[in-house]
C-alpha cells in the first residue's frame, strides 16, 4: 500500500489499538528494565535486554555506540524525512526505598528518573511502527542513549557521527514527569529546560589544633564564607526577572572534632536559560573565591565544566507533538508546561537538528505515585505508558505520512 493511501485518522486509530493491545507487555518491559538499573556508560545488561528484544524485528541495529548506546533503523524505502526518537538508558546512584517483585536488584542503583519507562515506551513504539511502516514514508531512527544523568551521552553519540550517518532531520523525546498529573501531557515551544554547569572548589588552608585556631588557616570556615558569597550571586548580581539558580550541594571537610581541617571541598551546579550569564559563570566563581580566600589567608583551586546547554524546542516539531497529545488525551489535558531549570542532554541533539522534548504526566495523589524524580521513593504510575506510546507514535506519524 502506498503511503499516500492511508489517512492520518486511520493511522491514529491503528496506533491507539496497538498501544492498548501491547499495554501489558509494555509494563512488563518496564518492570524488567527497572530490576537492572545501571549507571552511565555501564548499561551493559540494559543494552543486552534491548538488543535481544530488537532481534524479533527486521531492523538495522547498531550496538556499542558511545560504549553502550544502541540504534535501530526502520527504513520504509519511500522518500521522506529521517525522524529520530530517543530514550535514555542510565539509572541513578540511589538505593530504592520500595519493596516489590520488580524492585532494583542492583544495590545502590535505581531507575528514579523514569528512564525505564522511556525505554519501554520506545520499544513498544518500535513494535507498532514495524506493523504500520507500510503506511509511512521516510525513516525512523530509534536511539537508546547512555549516560544522560551527567555523563553527556548524547554528545558522545553525536561525535560518533550518528546524525550525519542517517541524515537525521528532527528529533522527538519525552520525559515522565510526576509534577504533572497522570493523563496530562506538557508541551512548550522555545526554551524549556535550563543550561547546567558544574563547579568544585578545593579550599587550601593550614591544618592545626582546634584549641589554637590562630595558628591555623581554617579551610572549613573559609568554605562557609565562600558558600554564603556564592548564594549572593543570584540575589544581588542577577536580574530577578532572569531565572537563575546557584546550588551548593556538597561540602566535605574535617576528620575529627579537635582538628581544624587543612582542606575543604565544595561542589554544586549553576543553572540558567541566559547564554550571557552562562558565559560569565567561570569568571564570577574565580572573582568570588579569590576575594573570600584572600581575606581568610587561604588559597583555592576550581574545577569548572559546562555540562548541558538549554533545551530549546522547535515550534514546528512542537506543533506535531501537541496535536498528537490532543488527539490522545484531549485538548483539555494538554498544557503549556512551565519552563524548568532542570537540565537534559537532549539539548545536544537539538543544537544540531530541530526537536521537541515534552513531558508525560505521572503524578497521582489518589494512589501512591507521589514520589518525585531522583528520590528513593519514586514510583511510576504504569498506566501512563500506553499514553506515552500513543503520543510518540502519533507525533512521528504526522512527520512521516502524507
Amino acid at each position: 500500500m502506498d503511503c499516500e493511501m492511508t489517512t492520518i485518522a486511520l493511522l491514529h486509530e491503528q496506533i491507539d489499538n496497538l498501544a492498548d493491545t501491547f499495554a501489558e507487555e509494555t509494563i512488563q518491559i518496564r518492570r524488567a528494565l527497572h530490576k537492572i538499573p545501571e549507571p552511565g556508560y555501564e548499561e551493559f545488561k540494559t543494552a543486552a535486554f534491548i538488543e535481544k528484544y530488537l532481534h524479533q524485528f527486521d531492523l538495522a541495529v547498531t550496538t556499542g555506540i558511545a560504549t553502550t548506546g544502541i540504534t535501530a533503523l526502520l527504513d520504509t524505502k519511500r522518500s521522506g524525512p529521517t525522524v529520530m526518537l530517543r530514550a535514555d538508558m542510565d539509572a541513578l546512584p540511589i538505593q530504592e526505598d520500595w519493596n516489590n517483585a520488580y524492585a532494583s536488584e542492583h544495590e545502590g542503583y535505581m531507575h528514579a528518573c523514569g528512564h525505564d519507562g522511556h525505554m519501554a515506551i520506545l520499544l513498544a513504539s518500535i513494535k507498532i511502527f514495524t506493523q504500520l511502516s507500510v503506511h509511512l514514508c521516510g525513516r525512523i531512527l530509534f536511539v537508546f542513549q547512555p549516560a544522560e544523568e551527567g555523563g553527556g551521552g548524547a554528545r558522545q553519540m553525536i561525535e560518533s557521527g550518528l546524525l550525519e550517518k542517517y541524515s537525521v532531520e528532527c528529533c522527538i523525546a519525552a520525559h515522565i514527569w510526576p509534577p504533572l498529573s497522570s493523563g496530562k501531557v506538557g508541551v512548550r515551544c522555545g526554551p524549556t529546560m535550563g543550561a547546567m554547569s558544574r563547579f568544585k572548589f578545593t579550599i587550601h588552608g593550614k591544618g592545626g589544633h582546634a584549641a589554637a585556631p590562630h595558628e591555623s588557616i581554617d579551610a572549613l570556615d573559609t568554605g562557609i564564607q565562600l558558600v554564603n558569597a556564592l548564594q549572593r550571586i543570584v540575589s544581588r548580581h542577577i536580574n530577578p526577572f532572569t531565572p537563575t539558580v546557584v546550588s551548593v550541594s556538597q561540602f566535605n571537610a574535617g576528620t575529627a572534632p579537635n582538628i581544624l581541617p587543612e582542606t575543604a571541598e565544595i561542589a554544586g551546579t549553576l543553572r540558567t536559560f541566559d547564554t550571557e550569564i552562562r558565559a560569565s559563570w567561570e569568571q564570577r566563581l574565580h572573582t568570588i573565591a579569590k576575594g573570600v580566600c584572600d581575606s581568610m589567608g587561604a588559597a583555592y583551586t576550581l574545577e569548572y565544566g559546562e555540562r548541558y546547554p538549554p533545551v530549546v524546542n522547535d515550534r514546528t516539531i512542537c506543533s506535531f507533538v501537541q496535536r498528537a497529545a490532543e488527539g490522545t488525551v484531549g485538548e483539555e489535558n494538554v498544557v503549556e508546561i512551565e519552563p524548568t531549570l532542570g537540565s537534559e542532554d537532549i539539548s545536544f541533539f537539538f543544537n544540531k537538528v530541530p526537536g521537541c522534548y515534552y513531558f508525560l504526566g505521572a503524578g497521582d495523589s489518589s494512589k501512591e505515585y507521589t514520589g518525585q524524580l531522583h528520590s528513593p521513593h519514586f514510583v511510576l504510575d504504569e498506566s501512563i505508558l500506553p499514553i506515552g506510546v500513543k503520543v510518540l507514535c502519533r507525533a512521528a506519524c504526522g512527520l512521516l505520512s502524507k
